[in-house]
């Protein structure tokens, strides 16, 4: 098994998933079998209870685990399935370790950080690498590793609070990189090359500092990622090689690009293959295969495209575009296989009530301009009953002017409650979410739902349906 560590440096949010979603892409282009693994030092079991506003939507596997948006991005770009143990959390690790102190495994030891907790995050890497993800069930043969720990972000203060929850997966990828041995083990570390309006210049400081933060802790570089605005000066390159202590071939430039389809690309251009075949001993050709010249031609019709397909998502997090990351990117590529250019408008429910055009009737008005305009509209799952009469009223909306709509979670239940009070006459039609008294429950909770506890509790993922009876509306309809 061959490792590839991908860290993050001088701030959160600057592209790491992309870029291992990525190398894993060139990779599995040259004929290798990869899985992926994403590591979150929050304390929480998983994503279950986040508001989308903490760390963007939370994506759905289909054994039904709760994990971070990126596994989102692994499984798009690899073309793979994983799993819940896919995602790491501190909180998994440590419950995991207290488990087997309560159980007695460590035999009466005193049970820390280093050995105990460090072992478990190594332990857990190492058997969930070898856990088949694509269709023909075999071994992958590369784990790429995304951590999301910006410890080297910290240049002469010393340290934030978020360097703290990430200490024991730096010291656990430590020791790691000599139990797998340095054939085996690649370090892969994004920073960004920040550019001030101020002087134009490309600063080369920040990365300085966070490689030399890296290596402090035990962990040197093999490449060096530079995140930018724009495309980097060769100067700079030499500049960050030069005082980073790496070849030139071994600093990669990313800058903005029109789609994130685009990076695999830019990567290949670098020479990453070549390099990865010889710091990894890889059994593989120096070019790429037809999967990744398809993947090109991808992005350049992605690009080229000029008919536009404008939809309407009506939701409650529209401030924020990864909070409903996947419903965005299944959007994106549906217009891509029509030879359309997506245009999502997001527009907050709350501001199609009729509260918001006593208070701010601008905003109303904005808000339905835009429904009115959209050639198709969705409306995506989502919690409690704030905004649920703005998405009643675009639903009915779409019903009446029969404009294209899509209801995924919520907003097909929403689409029934409308439905059956607009059509069928039945005026207190509801879900029982959000009122339990109602005498028309047209939408009810499922049995294993538990409402007391949150994270967890509720059916996700992909589920058999076994049909009782093949005399059913629902068993003729499937």
């Amino acid at each position: 098994m061959k490792y590839i560590l991908v860290t993050g440096g001088v701030i959160s949010g600057i592209g790491k998933g992309i870029i291992a979603s990525s190398i894993g892409t060139i990779l599995k282009s040259c004929g290798l079998r990869v899985t992926a693994i994403k590591i979150d030092p929050y304390i929480n079991i998983d994503a279950g209870t986040f508001s989308p506003y903490e760390h963007g939507e939370v994506f759905v596997l289909n054994d039904g685990g709760e994990v971070d948006l990126d596994l989102g991005n692994y499984e798009r770009f690899l073309d793979i399935n994983l799993y819940k143990d896919n995602n790491i959390t501190t909180g998994k690790i440590y419950q995991h370790v207290i488990n087997k102190e309560r159980h007695g495994d460590y035999l009466g030891k005193t049970v820390q950080v280093v050995p105990h907790i460090t072992d478990a995050v190594q332990e857990w890497v190492m058997n969930q690498a070898k856990v088949p993800v694509d269709d023909d069930r075999k071994e992958p043969q590369i784990c790429v590793i995304e951590a999301s720990m910006e410890t080297f972000s910290i240049c002469i203060l010393g340290g934030t609070i978020g360097d703290i929850e990430g200490m024991p997966f730096v010291e656990a990828f430590r020791q790691f990189q000599f139990k797998a041995k340095r054939e085996n083990f690649c370090n892969i570390h994004v920073s960004l090359v920040p550019q001030p309006n101020a002087t134009g210049e490309q600063k080369t400081k920040p990365t300085q500092n966070s490689v030399r933060a890296l290596r402090g802790l035990g962990l040197s570089p093999d490449l060096i990622v530079c995140r930018s605005a724009k495309p980097i000066e060769m100067a700079v390159k030499e500049k960050i090689s030069m005082f980073c202590h790496v070849e030139p071939e071994q600093v990669i430039f990313i800058h903005d690009v029109s789609s994130t389809y685009r990076v695999p690309i830019l990567l290949e251009e670098q020479g990453i293959i070549k390099y990865f075949k010889q710091r990894l001993n890889l059994p593989i050709d120096d070019q790429p295969s037809d999967l990744l010249m398809k993947w090109k031609k991808m992005a350049d019709r992605y690009e080229r495209l000029l008919k536009v397909c404008s939809i309407a998502l009506v939701g409650k997090y529209t401030k924020l575009s990864d909070c409903y990351a996947s419903v965005f990117k299944a959007l994106e590529h549906s217009a891509l296989a029509i030879n359309h250019k997506l245009d999502l408008m997001y527009i907050d429910s709350t501001e199609l009530e009729h509260s918001t055009e006593v208070e701010n009737s601008v905003k109303y008005h904005q808000a339905w301009h835009k429904l009115c305009k959209a050639d198709g509209i969705l409306v995506p799952g989502g919690f409690g009953i704030r905004g649920t009469e703005g998405k009643l009223q675009a639903i009915s909306w779409a019903r009446t002017k029969k404009k294209p709509f899509l209801g995924v979670c919520l907003g097909m239940q929403l689409a029934v409650v409308e439905f059956a009070r607009n059509c069928l006459n039945w005026k207190d039609a509801n879900s029982t979410e959000f009122d339990p008294d109602t005498k028309t429950p047209v939408v009810i909770d499922m049995p294993e739902h538990n409402p007391g506890d949150m994270g967890g509790t509720m059916r996700l993922g992909k589920r058999r349906t076994i049909f009782k009876t093949q005399n059913s509306v629902l068993s003729k309809l499937y």
